[in-house]
């Protein structure tokens, strides 16, 4: 269950950036593309990757959701730019594949835009079905498409998908994100094996319950609600955006440079089996 699957205001500056665990312009001279870029998590990302001496591209249907990353980059002298873009449709990426990379190779892409909400999946409409569908799996696959092409012509680059657990574990109420992760983790390890030979590294995260506007509002409307959610995490709490945000960043950097086709799963345990007795319980 993840923050980026709402997007979130642009209105309010965002928090300042933790002390980096990273290298200084340890991204420097690398184009970056990430989709949903202007609000959580992706939001998140552009930050750190800004920081750390990247060029950040980022794109989202909004405009309004450009503006806060756009204003802190200038106030902080990051290099940095956005673009208004619907991933579900191909010919606009195709047009800004083309327009970007007339001005140098795009490094690295984040397949990070992404739409969920609760509902019965005996209540789920076509259109809400085709909704999460086109733009978490039909996106996801049309973006890497086109700036795989690039990558392949360009000798090599690097991919991040954002999916969840329940991509997975399954989940009641999210049946069409669930089973549009659950495509992209596929198509994840698929073109980890396939474009290995292109020098194209394919990697994954799947974040559990982290603090955002856009999650809070749509995942976990009330207290009650977050507290539930909370008691089946082990570590006891939700992660931070800048957490997840730094474990993205580390599967893009050359740390991991031999690292693909993997989904790095960050969510305080909330995935793993629990047995049948609570810890420090005694059993007779």
């Amino acid at each position: 269950m993840t923050s980026n699957d709402s997007a979130t205001s642009g209105d309010s500056a965002p928090a300042p950036l933790p002390p980096s665990p990273f290298a200084p312009q340890l991204f420097q001279g690398k184009r970056v593309f990430i989709t949903g870029g202007g609000t959580g998590l992706g939001l998140e990302i552009s930050r750190r990757l800004a920081s750390l001496g990247a060029h950040v591209m980022i794109g989202s249907r909004n405009k309004d959701h450009h503006e806060s990353f756009l204003a802190e980059a200038k106030a902080e002298g990051w290099s940095a730019s956005a673009h208004v873009l619907d991933v579900r449709k191909l010919g606009d990426i195709a047009d800004l594949v083309r327009e970007l990379t007339a001005d140098g190779p795009v490094d690295m892409l984040v397949n990070n835009a992404a739409g969920n909400f609760v509902c019965p999946a005996e209540r789920l409409s076509e259109g809400a079905w085709r909704a999460v569908l086109g733009i978490v799996l039909d996106g996801t696959f049309y973006c890497t498409r086109e700036f795989g092409k690039s990558m392949i012509a360009n000798g090599g680059g690097v991919m991040l998908n954002v999916v969840a657990t329940y991509a997975w574990t399954g989940m009641p109420g999210v049946v069409h994100s669930a089973s549009a992760k659950a495509g992209v983790l596929a198509m994840t390890r698929t073109l980890a094996v396939e474009w290995a030979r292109h020098k194209i590294r394919v990697n994954a995260i799947a974040p559990g319950p982290f603090e955002s506007e856009g999650a809070s509002g749509n995942l976990w409307p009330d207290g009650d609600v977050k507290a539930r959610l909370m008691a089946g995490i082990p570590a006891g709490r939700f992660a931070t955006a800048s957490e997840v945000a730094d474990h993205a960043v580390w599967l893009l950097s050359g740390a991991s440079d031999y690292v693909t086709g993997e989904c790095f799963t960050m969510d305080g345990g909330a995935s793993l089996g629990r047995g049948m007795w609570e810890p420090g319980e005694r059993v007779r």
